[in-house]
């Protein structure tokens, strides 16, 4: 009886967690010129892909999305393989005041993002970064070094550092370590790590908004928010058909990574 009431349970809350997907796409499906005329909880028509042509037409759809994947792939991975080096450094060398260079580098979370924006604007556009794919690739990689680096220490206190010291009987250099023993143990922890900045890169308005300006440079989400202003000229259904497309490929980043996302979920725990 208790396993018939969680299953019942788990599939209610599956139903009100994909309600908003049903109505953005039965929305983003209508036709523009009735959008206003029809209900919202019911299939009427299905103009999806024409509004699906329309919002690239519109708004430079394909060349924010292009810009995006390319932010959300290598910025990331930057950020991923510096914090794994951090937190390796910290943990396996034992550097002198490891915990203090910890702190350092994770110091960075500590203030919210607002408060930097203005010296950021400032400075890239005194430095030439405003406005560029390079200075978007940066800001990202930083801001996602401090969690990459706290998440792989953590995992890589959990490494007896008895295979360290095998390792280092046995001839292997400090590199030889780092990418043939300990990045393989931590594959999981740096897919979960990487899917959760790729995310966060792909889901990005504040950044966007204040560091690029061009559609080829500005993310996604800028754009799509771009699309709904006064002079976007995108009507109703053509916007929810963007945020469609824009929603896609980070679920299908999930459901391509998902085993290695949730081992990486029990980080420390095995």
């Amino acid at each position: 009886m208790s396993r018939i009431i969680r299953r019942t349970v788990l599939v209610v809350l599956g139903f009100i967690w994909l309600l908003p997907a049903y109505l953005l796409v039965i929305n983003a499906a209508k036709d523009p010129l009735t959008f206003t005329t029809k209900q919202s909880w019911a299939p009427t028509d299905f103009h999806l892909f024409e509004n699906f042509a329309q919002a690239f037409e519109l708004s430079g759809l394909g060349s924010s999305i292009a810009s995006t994947a390319l932010y959300a792939v290598v910025s990331p991975i930057i950020a991923v393989l510096v914090g794994a080096a951090a937190g390796f450094a910290i943990v396996a060398l034992n550097i002198k005041r490891g915990f203090f260079w910890f702190v350092v580098i994770f110091g960075g979370t500590v203030f919210p993002l607002q408060m930097v924006l203005l010296p950021l604007f400032d400075a890239y556009s005194r430095t030439g970064l405003f406005d560029t794919r390079v200075g978007m690739i940066m800001i990202y990689t930083v801001i996602s070094v401090p969690f990459s680096a706290f998440v792989m220490r953590n995992f890589f206190t959990s490494v007896a550092h008895n295979v360290f010291e095998a390792a280092v009987l046995d001839g292997a250099t400090t590199w030889r370590i780092f990418s043939r023993m300990y990045l393989p143990m931590a594959s999981s922890a740096l897919v979960a790590i990487f899917i959760l900045q790729a995310t966060f890169v792909w889901n990005d308005l504040l950044l966007g908004l204040t560091l690029s300006q061009s559609d080829d440079v500005r993310p996604i989400i800028t754009t799509l928010s771009g699309m709904q202003s006064t002079y976007g000229g995108a009507q109703m259904s053509v916007v929810l058909a963007a945020a469609v497309l824009v929603s896609l490929p980070t679920v299908v980043l999930f459901l391509c990574t998902q085993r290695f996302f949730s081992k990486g979920l029990a980080l420390g725990q095995y």
